[in-house]
C-alpha cells in the first residue's frame, strides 16, 4: 500500500512540476517578497489587505492595499495579516498567500498551480506558530510546503558556507522581527529571538514626536523620517526634515524641523536593544567558533540594517568587524531561491516540510 502512494505521488508530482514553478516566499511582517525557480525575485509587495468590514470582502493586496493605509472610510481596514513575522489573522493570510501564488503563474498554465513552496519563518517560534504558517501555504494551494529559518536563509541569501564547521554570525533586523544566529554545519548554535525591528523604530520616532513636540504623525511619516534622517551613530554631516503632523493641544495641522540627533536619540532604545542581545548571544557562543566570527565578521541584513552607520556602532559596541551584505532586503528570499535550485542537498536544514494531505 506504501509504495502504491509512494508512486502516486511521484506521478503528481511530475504531472504539477510541468505547469507550477517551485517558490521561495521571505513572508514578512512589512514586506512579502517572492522567489520563482529559475528566474529570480519576482515579487516584492508590501503584507498589506484591504478588507470591506461590512462584505467581508478582500478589496486589495499588497501595494495597492498599502496606498489606502489611513485614508479609509470606517467600514473598510487595511491590514497586516502578520504581527511580529508570525500569523495573526490565518484567513487574511492564506487570501494574500493565494494573490501571490496565483500572480507568480498568471503568465502561464493557470489551471490549478501547485508549486512547491518555501517559507522563511522566524526563528523561535512556537509550533502552533509553524503549524499556521504551514496549512496557510497548503490551503492557498501549494502542492508541498516547507519552512525554513530566516537567519539561515539569510546566511545562505549571503553565500556563507553555512554548512562547515565554522562559525558564521548573522543579525537580519526585519520588519516585526530581529533574527541574530551563530550557525555552524547547517544547525543554529546560538541565537536570540525579539520582537524588536522596522516596526518597533517607527514606534519610537512616533512617540518621540509626541512627546517632544507635542505632534501626532502616522505610521508611514514616522517611516518616512526613519529613511530619511534615521541613523545609529552620530554623523560627518548633520540631516534634517520637515514633517507635519496634527498639533495635540490645538488639533491644528503643524508642521516642524526635525534632525538626525533627534531621531537617533528616539531610535535609541531599540537600537540598544538589538545591540545587547547581539552581545548576550556572543556570549553564548563556543570560543572555536567566536575565533572564526572574528575573522569572518558579523553580516547585517533585513531592511533594519540600512539605518545609517549601524555597523559602526555594532562594530564599537562588540569589539568585531561587521559588514553589510549585499542587499540586505532581500538576503532572506535570495536564500530560499538557492535552496529550491538545490534542496535535495540542503534539505537538512529545513525546519519542517508538509505534503498536501490528500497525497499521504
Amino acid at each position: 500500500m506504501f509504495k502504491i502512494n509512494s508512486l502516486f505521488r511521484n506521478l503528481i508530482d511530475r504531472f504539477f512540476q510541468k505547469f507550477s514553478k517551485d517558490i521561495g516566499i521571505d513572508l514578512g511582517t512589512a514586506n512579502t517578497l517572492v522567489y520563482m525557480k529559475g528566474q529570480g525575485i519576482i515579487i516584492n509587495e508590501p503584507s498589506v489587505v484591504a478588507v470591506n468590514k461590512k462584505t467581508g470582502q478582500i478589496l486589495a493586496i499588497g501595494r495597492e492595499a498599502k496606498k489606502m493605509v489611513g485614508k479609509t472610510p470606517g467600514y473598510i481596514v487595511a491590514t497586516r495579516p502578520l504581527v511580529d513575522g508570525v500569523v495573526s489573522d490565518f484567513e487574511i493570510t492564506e487570501q494574500m498567500l493565494k494573490y501571490f501564488i496565483n500572480k507568480v503563474h498568471k503568465n502561464g498554465f493557470s489551471f490549478a498551480p501547485r508549486p512547491r513552496v518555501l517559507v522563511g519563518i522566524p526563528s523561535d517560534i512556537t509550533e502552533v506558530e509553524k503549524r499556521a504558517v504551514m496549512d496557510a501555504v497548503i490551503n492557498a494551494g501549494a502542492r508541498e510546503a516547507y519552512l525554513i529559518d530566516e537567519p539561515m536563509a539569510a546566511a545562505i541569501g549571503a553565500r556563507l558556507p553555512v554548512q562547515d564547521p565554522a562559525g558564521n554570525m548573522i543579525v537580519d533586523i526585519g520588519g516585526g522581527t530581529t533574527d541574530i544566529a551563530v550557525i555552524s554545519l547547517g544547525g543554529v548554535v546560538a541565537s536570540r529571538n525579539l520582537r524588536i525591528a522596522g516596526d518597533e523604530m517607527n514606534e519610537d520616532i512616533i512617540h518621540y514626536c509626541r512627546n517632544e513636540f507635542n505632534l501626532l504623525v502616522g505610521e508611514k511619516t514616522a517611516e518616512d523620517i526613519k529613511i530619511a534622517v534615521g541613523s545609529a551613530y552620530p554623523l560627518k554631516e548633520k540631516m534634517q526634515m520637515p514633517i507635519r503632523g496634527r498639533d495635540i493641544i490645538s488639533g491644528l495641522p503643524k508642521e516642524i524641523i526635525i534632525n538626525d540627533e533627534q531621531v537617533r536619540n528616539a531610535l535609541s532604545r531599540s537600537i540598544k536593544s538589538i545591540i545587547n542581545n547581539i552581545k548576550t548571544t556572543i556570549e553564548e557562543t563556543p570560543p572555536e567558533l567566536l575565533s572564526d566570527i572574528m575573522q569572518r565578521g558579523i553580516i547585517l541584513a533585513g531592511g533594519g540594517s540600512l539605518i545609517r552607520s549601524l555597523d559602526v556602532l555594532v562594530a564599537n559596541e562588540t569589539g568585531m568587524p561587521v559588514r553589510m551584505m549585499e542587499d540586505p532586503l532581500t538576503a532572506v528570499v535570495r536564500g530560499t531561491g538557492i535552496v529550491l535550485e538545490d534542496i535535495k542537498s540542503l534539505r537538512e536544514i529545513l525546519v519542517e516540510n508538509q505534503h498536501e494531505k490528500s497525497l499521504i
